[in-house]
């Protein structure tokens, strides 16, 4: 009955969307700019193209007996996914895609869209996040952090080779440019090994035949910095620097919110932060016969809400999809003039070499195995243990 009286609050709250203001300041939303007093509803077409995803009810059970819904508890997992999606949307169909209802979608729109229903063999689904998240210490029902949605999209991202992702999390608040160059470098794999990974990869997650990915060459980037941007509140000396995060034509937004509230931040007026918010209950969607989903659901199509940015939670965690290398460098060039140069507290550090009193950097690579559920979910908790090791080694 606390559950749903706690449903109901959200859905009322969601109710009341405050529109955006009379203003001649731009609007940034995802590296794009937008001018309110010109064309608000370009604004708003940009925003409701960003896939939304929202607390659900009525899915199977996750891991055969748990929680049929993620209300109360699955915000920030929900938050994660649109991050994700938004690199797969910039990935497969590029960021000015748009999206307009009763128009007929791309293949690999759908496609992407099936990566994240509510399954247990959809491979960003909340039942595989959720298991995913127990490795990280996390009990199937309680809250994520940043920084443990991202670990669980890192470890997930080893099984989905439609999409082929190299995510890099950074430590200790720091980018090394060495180490992801390594890591999405990939080299050509031999046929019997790209085979017997296709043959995982089928069979854990459920996913398509197509092993694209398999090639060599750079493999997209997913780049993910878990930040501690103050104590207790955010510290005014980062906001510039963050509110130009978001200017970047590589950005995929923030994730973070309040103290158990998670948003998915994707853009900035002002002093306000825009976000999307998966404090709504819908019910479950599968995908038809056909292969196409129902999406209607899946796009917020009603002015974001906005809050201003020293209410934020200073525990965030940036996004950035570099498709192409010189994406990558394009970005690396952005941060050491727009954030790093002028900022004499910084919010975190790029540097070139891997650090000298680091372990050494090892891509992280999937797993041989051939089973699903529980024993999917150990196989790769100890393909990261060492890798855990290193990290607390290096705090």
């Amino acid at each position: 009955s606390v559950l749903s009286r706690y449903e109901n609050q959200i859905t009322i709250l969601s109710d009341y969307l405050e529109e955006f203001p009379e203003t001649d300041e731009p609007v940034w939303i995802l590296g794009r700019q937008h001018h309110l007093n010109q064309d608000k509803s370009k604004l708003l077409l940009d925003v409701s193209a960003r896939l939304w995803f929202t607390y659900r009810r009525k899915f199977s059970p996750i891991g055969g007996t748990g929680p049929s819904s993620d209300a109360g508890w699955g915000c920030m997992l929900r938050c994660g996914q649109m991050m994700l999606a938004q690199a797969l949307i910039c990935r497969h169909l590029g960021r000015d895609w748009q999206w307009e209802k009763h128009k007929k979608q791309p293949e690999e729109y759908h496609r992407i869209l099936r990566c994240f229903l509510d399954r247990k063999d959809c491979c960003y689904s909340i039942h595989q996040m959720a298991q995913m998240g127990v490795g990280e210490g996390k009990s199937i029902g309680e809250w994520f952090g940043p920084n443990t949605v991202a670990q669980v999209l890192k470890k997930l991202a080893l099984f989905d080779e439609w999409n082929s992702l190299a995510v890099y999390v950074s430590m200790d608040n720091t980018v090394v440019i060495e180490d992801i160059k390594k890591m999405c470098w990939c080299p050509a794999q031999s046929s019997s090994v790209a085979h017997s990974s296709a043959h995982l990869h089928r069979s854990a997650l459920g996913q398509n035949k197509n092993t694209a990915g398999l090639c060599p060459g750079w493999k997209p980037l997913l780049l993910i910095i878990p930040l501690r941007l103050g104590i207790n509140h955010i510290n005014p000396v980062y906001i510039d620097a963050f509110k130009e995060c978001f200017k970047m034509p590589q950005s995929l937004g923030a994730l973070g919110g309040k103290p158990n509230n998670a948003y998915y931040f994707i853009g900035f007026l002002g002093n306000e932060l825009i976000y999307l918010d998966p404090h709504t209950t819908q019910s479950f969607v599968d995908s038809e016969e056909n292969g196409t989903v129902d999406d209607k659901s899946f796009h917020c199509q009603q002015a974001p809400h906005r809050m201003k940015i020293m209410n934020l939670d200073p525990s965030v965690a940036l996004g950035f999809f570099c498709k192409e290398e010189c994406d990558f460098d394009n970005w690396c060039s952005l941060v050491q003039k727009e954030i790093l140069k002028q900022q004499s507290l910084r919010m975190f550090e790029l540097v070139q070499k891997h650090p000298p009193h680091w372990p050494p950097f090892i891509p992280p690579t999937k797993p041989e195995v051939t089973t699903t559920g529980a024993e999917l979910i150990e196989s790769t908790d100890k393909l990261f243990e060492l890798e855990e090791e290193f990290e607390i080694l290096s705090v």
